[in-house]
């Protein structure tokens, strides 16, 4: 028991739900942080402003999926983390202080494969820190976000150049038959939707994205 003087009290247990309660409220943004999720989601949302359809598929729609994609790459970690630190945990061979040391390691190799070093030592000076050998969390985190959002646009950049084109050609070809008053974007919708159809996009896009982590 924790005395707050009086007859206040506090048990270590409810301390300890506290902190689970704390702890699970994070896991979203720790699960964003650590993933390659902020890839799959920028890149997904490119597509659909390239395709032109605002709505469709929905935002639920493109998290979902980006987080089913997420757990597909991250599978191998996943595993990794929960033989080395969790099941041990668990059986109480080790203490919580060792499973989070050795949980933390796979997900540390996957970011550090994924981070550019330009951008870790960027951070590192702004926060006034010498970066010897492997980066801390602390830098190492945010460096990898910033990796992945900028790999994001430029797979994004990729994927929205032939929809741009479409809409160029389409505008041309109206402006030529003088329907100046047509809006170019609602003609080259079917279109753009075709071409993306036929092409098998989503599959395309979805396994050369899921490939892109297996280099």
């Amino acid at each position: 028991m924790i005395d707050l003087g009086g007859d206040g009290s506090l048990s270590l247990r409810t301390v300890q739900l506290f902190l689970l309660i704390t702890v699970l409220s994070l896991a979203p943004g720790l699960a964003i942080m650590v993933t390659c999720f902020p890839f799959m989601v920028t890149v997904l949302s490119i597509l659909r402003q390239a395709i032109g359809v605002q709505q469709a598929p929905p935002n639920m729609m493109i998290v979902s999926l980006a987080m089913f994609l997420t757990y597909f790459v991250m599978e191998p970690v996943f595993q990794a983390a929960w033989t080395e630190a969790v099941r041990p945990a668990i059986d109480g061979q080790i203490d919580a202080e060792t499973a989070f040391a050795r949980g933390v390691e796979p997900f540390r190799a996957f970011m550090l494969s994924r981070t550019d070093p330009d951008t870790v030592d960027l951070l590192a000076d702004a926060a006034g820190k010498t970066v010897e050998g492997p980066p801390g969390l602390s830098v190492l985190i945010p460096g990898f976000m910033l990796s992945e959002i900028q790999r994001g646009f430029e797979v994004g950049f990729l994927v929205f150049l032939p929809f741009l084109i479409i809409d160029l050609v389409v505008a041309a070809i109206l402006m030529s038959m003088g329907m100046m008053m047509v809006p170019p974007a609602v003609v080259s919708l079917p279109f753009k939707l075709a071409f993306f159809v036929l092409a098998d996009g989503w599959s395309l896009l979805a396994g050369a994205m899921v490939r892109g982590y297996g280099t």
